[in-house]
């Protein structure tokens, strides 16, 4: 009989940035070593991934749970001490020169594995028994490869170590991209499509003067050389580097092609292939850099330097300089620099560089910076501040509450960088097919010279068709197709608001078929107030509140937040009420709590001079040592919960002080999102709360939720995500914290409100940066589009190749088939460009209504 567990990758190795790192595989190959291990794999469910599990099947005849448990996690820990991982960024490159980027990579005496995308990012996994960060990055330079680290906390190690003293400044302006181009020469960025234009020009010149004044081959000859020169110039550069890294790939083929036809006499037909081809590259990173450019933005969004106050005097800083606690003062128009929180002034800000919002966000100052400083996470959106984001109408003052290079600007960039390199299933599936189908060329055009020996034709002819063959069958696009898709469908989420974290979670999120959703902060408000105060008989309403405040003043719960603000409140208001007092009303100083304790899902409790203090569900009190709750508190939970209220009972030692009643009032704009999402095809929608079922459904009428489940625990989420699993691929949204164990679960965890939360940032797949559920079906209606672009365009570069391979056999001239050869590849990659413009005649539209209303 065989059992099965499973395990979160990113708890058994944390440091590997996805779960198809080698690390992943070499986990399962170290476990299936051990006797009674039967499979360890990536878990697969529906054909579609599910992120970060590592799934083990074992027989518990030779092997108990507790020791699978034990032997994953010191295996998981040994091999996180031997490898490590290390992000870079280099100049933009076309899909080839990124496959001979890695190829050369992957040469270096310690690097195991890398992965480098054609924006530059560069993930290098290195055996730390061999090699270590700083000697990779010196054998990089010495290599000719000019990258510089993206993490930050790298930098910083390479700034103390001294290693990259000479080249600071360019690392330390938050990352600035390498302005160059993979093709460069003494014409600059242009070289290439300069050098291919001046090449169409002389076969032009070479094949008017052949035609019209029929020249001989001797006179036109050196204007088809120099054509040859011009087109082939880069090709050849490259061709070469590959050949030293033993790779024969496309330029390679395209070369021998036109050499083919040189040698035939052909030369105006290789001069043709050599301009397209050349041409066809130039018009490819053009089309390609409007992608990057759209993530390289990001860099340059948060400003370099910032006006300081330090003792009473103004000063102007580098924003690496800037420290936690320093107050940035922000004039009307400027970018804020640093995460922070408002303590003077009033203004709006545009924060849709972060969170995609069309409309300014009003600011205002906080009451106690002490205490904002301390707690900056429970901060509301109208007094926190984001890097990057633009002040318009006042002056304000900004406390920073995370360095310039953990801002949340800071590890979007990360992020999208990493995001770059991971590849999808579509993406694997078309380097796969590379592998074998182009040596599968090489073999098959070795063969057809040679078709003279039973075909009745001439040699010349059955060269010439070899050669014809090669350029139809290069696979240009379909190296393209994939990778162009997925960096614009990143670039275009990141520019929305949407933080996607690779190609895997693009692909899968276009294909969900349900959704679940938390209640509280995701299809509500997340503000929820404290509406109803009930105290027992022998008790009073001061007591009760006194006893509930000073516990959950420990909690970061959003429950608690709304106990402890509405119930000082309502606590001051009461006290001057008994006392008939007209002053100010300041809370007395209530009597501090220790010993805090949270149980999950059910309430806390903790110690108030000497006494016991719980407040918590109804299920906290079930336990047969305690108390039994008295009816008339029974009662009011019943009442309270039927009108839709979270209810928390509060007990001081083994008296039950009363019972308080919290509502959290749904999102205006969630039933608009669900039937959006209906529309593009999502079959079920789910929520999945921890309150009461009573309360759970009270919320899911309103918005139109299709089943509801409340009272859950995490792990009942959980096996609710699994349960919905077996019938399709899955997307569980919730806030990033409390779900993080469903969404890791879930085929795609989305996280709400992920702009400054660093779980919400770290768990989820997909982090809707803003606190607004409508950017759910712009993340959806993007993915599947994605995914509709993707088949599109593997559909276009494997049908033109399976055309034109059969059509070169029987006949079709070179010159015809590099025409439609190329024109699939510019096909290709234009069609990757559209999701660039997604949503935007949409949003247009919404902000002209704005300005009109």
């Amino acid at each position: 009989m065989t059992e099965k567990t499973r395990f979160n990758i990113s708890v058994l190795l944390p440091e590997i940035p996805d779960e198809h790192d080698a690390c992943a595989r070499r986990l399962s190959d170290m476990l299936l070593e051990h006797k009674g291990i039967e499979k360890a794999h990536n878990h697969q469910g529906e054909g579609v991934l599910t992120p970060d599990q590592f799934c083990v099947h074992f027989d518990p005849n030779y092997i108990s749970l507790q020791k699978v448990r034990s032997l994953v996690k010191s295996v998981g820990a040994e091999l996180d001490h031997r490898y490590g991982h290390l992000l870079l960024k280099a100049a933009p490159m076309n899909a080839r020169q990124a496959r001979k980027t890695r190829l050369q990579l992957e040469k270096f005496a310690g690097i195991v594995d890398a992965g480098v995308s054609i924006d530059g990012a560069i993930r290098i996994e290195f055996d730390k028994h061999i090699t270590n960060d700083e000697t990779i990055l010196l054998s990089i330079t010495t290599g000719g490869i000019d990258a510089e680290v993206v993490s930050p906390h790298r930098a910083r190690r390479q700034f103390e170590s001294g290693l990259a003293k000479t080249d600071q400044t360019r690392i330390l302006a938050n990352h600035q991209h390498p302005h160059g181009h993979a093709h460069t020469g003494i014409l600059g960025e242009r070289s290439e499509l300069i050098f291919s234009l001046m090449c169409g020009v002389f076969l032009l010149v070479g094949w008017t003067l052949n035609t019209t004044l029929n020249l001989s081959l001797g006179m036109t000859l050196p204007i088809y050389l120099t054509a040859y020169f011009l087109g082939g110039f880069f090709m050849l550069k490259e061709s070469v580097e590959k050949l030293l890294l033993g790779r024969f790939e496309i330029d390679f083929l395209m070369l021998v092609a036109a050499i083919g036809a040189a040698v035939l006499g052909q030369w105006a037909e290789g001069a043709l292939l050599l301009f397209l081809f050349s041409f066809s590259h130039s018009l490819e990173h053009y089309a390609m850099g409007r992608a990057r450019r759209a993530i390289e933005a990001l860099s340059d969004l948060a400003p370099e330097t910032a006006v300081v106050r330090r003792k009473q005097e103004l000063e102007e800083i580098h924003t690496d300089d800037l420290v936690i606690g320093d107050v940035v003062i922000v004039k009307p128009n400027q970018r804020i620099a640093a995460d922070g929180f408002v303590v003077k002034g009033n203004s709006s800000v545009d924060e849709s560089p972060i969170t995609g919002e069309s409309l300014p966000v009003d600011k205002q100052p906080v009451g106690d910076s002490e205490f904002a400083l301390k707690n900056e996470s429970s901060l509301a959106d109208n007094h926190r501040v984001f890097a990057g984001t633009i002040n318009q109408s006042g002056a304000m003052e900004i406390q920073v509450t995370r360095l310039a290079s953990e801002s949340t600007l800071a590890r979007v960039i990360v992020m999208v960088n990493e995001a770059e390199t991971r590849q999808s299933m579509n993406q694997r599936f078309a380097e796969r097919f590379e592998r074998i189908f182009v040596p599968s060329v090489l073999v098959f055009v070795g063969i057809l010279p040679f078709a003279w020996v039973v075909v009745d034709e001439q040699v010349s002819d059955s060269f010439y068709r070899a050669m014809a063959v090669l350029v139809a069958a290069s696979p240009c696009a379909l190296a393209i197709s994939t990778p162009s898709a997925v960096l614009c469908g990143v670039a275009r989420a990141a520019r929305g608001g949407v933080l996607i974290k690779g190609g895997a979670p693009l692909e899968n999120l276009g294909v969900v078929k349900f959704m679940a959703f938390d209640k509280t902060g995701t299809l509500t408000e997340g503000r929820p107030r404290l509406t109803d105060i009930i105290a027992a008989e022998e008790s009073s309403e001061i007591e009760l509140l006194e006893t509930a405040i000073a516990v959950e003043s420990l909690s970061d719960h959003p429950l608690a937040s709304a106990i402890v603000r509405d119930g000082r409140e309502s606590l001051n208001t009461r006290r001057i009420r008994e006392s008939n007092s007209q002053q100010t009303g300041k809370t007395d100083e209530l009597s501090a709590a220790q010993n805090f304790q949270s149980i999950t899902g059910r309430g806390v409790h903790a110690e108030i001079d000497g006494q016991k203090a719980t407040v918590g569900t109804t299920e906290q009190f079930a336990d047969s040592s305690v108390p039994e709750i008295p009816q008339a508190i029974r009662d009011a939970v019943e009442r309270l919960e039927k009108a839709g209220r979270t209810t928390m009972i509060v007990q001081l030692d083994v008296r039950y002080l009363g019972v308080l009643g919290v509502m959290d009032s749904p999102r205006e704009a969630a039933r608009e999102t669900l039937q959006k999402l209906r529309d593009l095809g999502i079959e079920q929608m789910i929520m999945l709360s921890g309150d009461s079922r009573t309360v759970a459904e009270t919320v899911a009428r309103e918005v139109g939720i299709d089943e509801t489940k409340g009272g859950l625990m995490p792990a009942e989420k959980v096996d609710s995500i699994r349960e919905l699993s077996k019938m399709g691929a899955v997307a569980m949204i919730g806030d990033g914290v409390n779900d993080a164990p469903a969404m890791a679960h879930a085929t795609v965890g989305v996280a709400m409100g992920a702009a400054g939360s660093d779980v919400a940032l770290e768990t989820a797949d997909i982090a809707l940066m803003s606190d607004d559920l409508r950017h759910l079906p712009f993340a959806v209606g993007l993915s599947r589009m994605t995914n509709r672009i993707v088949r599109q365009n593997l559909w276009m570069s494997l049908g033109m190749v399976a055309i034109l391979i059969p059509a070169t056999l029987f006949g079709l001239r070179m010159g015809p088939a590099v025409v439609l050869h190329e024109s699939s590849t510019l096909v290709v990659v234009a069609n990757a460009l559209r999701l660039l413009a997604y949503g935007q005649t949409r949003k247009r539209a919404t902000r002209a209504l704005d300005f009109k209303g």
